[in-house]
């Protein structure tokens, strides 16, 4: 199969890649802007908060579902015809979000959308993988990550600014200009592999497109309504969590024994994607994990705006935008993947434990910036050399087979990540909280001082005594619940850091493969 004619050059490559990042970005910063706007879409909507986390949830299932399908759609419609298609998708069902009135359908256009946007992911990545030629793919990988890694960033302040300064559906229609030009120059400028036979509709893996969707979507229902339904000791949990184990399983028989399966498993024989699949679910526990955490410490605790805590994470983004160039330059240079995944391993714990060390009550914002700085070095670090390193062995069709897998992984990581560190949080900020409250004495002249003191404090605003003290003891409930998060969110950060830790002997292991160059070339052609 001739691979070598999809690579582009000069301008021609320069639209495409720009293109396919718009895609990819499109796709990542939609699943981080709608949280900034949640707090204005339930008051319009008389939602409750569990209610309205459908919007996130459904947008989600949607993507996790369409993700590892992709490379086989691809073949199916041809990748130029499936991309842009999915762009399409995508821009109207943004539209019909915007025009939503109700909660149900909100979720149902939002689920639509991540169905769109699952493809513009993976299917950009592997656009942009089969322009460059063999060994300005490290580069290639480096431009694709800038959209990546910038995404979930972007997301909160982009959707804070929107919704301080117009209106919550103005995040949805924000797509659709975008998505009408990445369509044209889609159609314009995208080519297709040729591909072998098309499979008539009879040969179509339908079981497996069901077992997919069963497995993934209750997984995902699972990990993202776990803690909020208190995991299985709820009927409907206990349920999903039952579908999903049958459905990887029969899913996993169903592509091993049918000859035209809807994804292909056996491309996980090659090690390096193996060990790259495993990575990148680690890169997304991390990456969405640590894009989830900072902002809930502090609008929850210090209580600042969604537009505040969004632009706290925007120099880390630069940083890492600006490492990405640098790396890919490294390994066209030819140092091993595993050596900078290593690094950018203890960068992230270096940036872990430093959360760990200056988060109080009050932390201000300088403090974060040299942390988050570490952050984004460490993303860099991280993302692509995992990317190539999983990519590097694959050749022609394997590529977007191996970009599904990756890209699903990134996706599941950040759902587990997520859901971990939620309940990992309750957990924690219960026991602190009982711990606290234990060496407590009411005995003690230090704590009887404080409560009269607040009670005084209180009487002098004109309430009867007995009403200041309860609101003395109130405000001490306060400052120990507010103590108690504080503690479960410095938990977080060590343990995130630590699991990166304990995962750089493991990369260092990976055996470099010497012909990695050569293989390269040749695995194009």
């Amino acid at each position: 199969m001739q691979q070598e004619n999809l690579v582009e050059y000069g301008a021609r490559r320069v639209i495409i890649t720009i293109t396919a990042i718009f895609c990819a970005l499109l796709e990542i910063v939609d699943t981080t802007i709608v949280n900034v706007a949640l707090n204005d879409m339930r008051g319009n909507m008389g939602a409750t908060l569990s209610e309205i986390g459908w919007v996130i949830t459904a947008y989600a299932i949607g993507n996790v579902i369409v993700v590892p399908m992709t490379s086989w759609l691809s073949q199916q419609f041809g990748r130029r015809n499936y991309f842009a298609v999915s762009i399409v998708i995508f821009t109207i069902s943004s539209f019909l979000c915007g025009n939503a009135s109700a909660l149900w359908e909100l979720v149902l256009f939002r689920f639509i959308q991540g169905l769109g946007g699952g493809a513009l992911l993976v299917t950009s990545q592997t656009i942009i993988t089969e322009s460059y030629p063999p060994e300005k793919r490290g580069m290639a990988q480096a431009i694709y990550g800038l959209g990546v890694i910038i995404g979930p960033t972007l997301g909160p302040p982009l959707g804070g600014y929107i919704v301080d300064n117009f209106a919550w559906p103005y995040i949805f229609y924000i797509n659709i200009p975008i998505g009408v030009i990445a369509t044209l120059l889609t159609l314009q400028f995208v080519r297709s592999p040729k591909y072998a036979e098309k499979k008539s509709a009879n040969e179509i893996d339908w079981w497996g497109i069901g077992f997919l969707a069963m497995a993934v979507g209750s997984l995902q229902y699972v990990l993202e309504r776990g803690q909020e339904d208190d995991w299985f000791n709820d009927t409907t949990i206990l349920v999903l969590g039952i579908t999903a184990v049958l459905g990887f399983f029969f899913f996993v028989w169903r592509e091993l024994v049918y000859k035209n399966p809807i994804v292909e498993l056996r491309v996980l024989k090659n090690s390096n994607l193996r060990v790259g699949t495993l990575l990148s679910f680690l890169l997304g526990f991390g990456l969405y994990g640590s894009t989830f955490i900072i902002p809930l410490y502090t609008q929850g605790l210090l209580g600042w705006t969604a537009t505040q805590s969004g632009m706290l994470m925007i120099p880390a983004a630069l940083m890492t935008a600006f490492m990405m160039p640098l790396i890919g330059k490294l390994l066209e240079k030819g140092i091993p993947n595993q050596y900078l995944v290593a690094g950018g391993m203890v960068v992230f714990f270096v940036y872990s434990f430093w959360g760990y060390k200056i988060i109080t009550p009050d932390t201000g914002a300088d403090d974060f910036f040299w942390m988050l700085m570490a952050r984004g070095i460490g993303m860099g670090m991280l993302f692509i050399p995992i990317t190539a390193l999983s990519l590097s062995t694959l050749k022609g069709q394997q590529i977007g087979q191996g970009a599904a897998f990756t890209g699903m992984m990134r996706q599941l990581g950040g759902s587990f990540g997520v859901a971990l560190i939620t309940t990992f949080v309750s957990r924690r900020n219960e026991l602190h909280r009982m711990d606290l409250v234990s060496k407590l004495d009411t005995n003690n002249p230090d704590v009887i001082n404080r409560v009269n003191s607040a009670a005084s404090m209180w009487a002098s605003k004109g309430m009867d005594s007995r009403t200041a003290l309860g609101s003395a003891y109130k405000g001490l409930e306060y400052s120990i619940i507010k103590q108690a998060t504080v503690l479960s969110y410095m938990d977080v950060f060590l343990y995130l850091g630590i699991l990166f830790l304990i995962c750089v002997p493991f990369v260092l292991m990976v055996k470099s493969n010497k012909q990695q160059g050569k293989l390269d070339a040749s695995a194009m052609h």
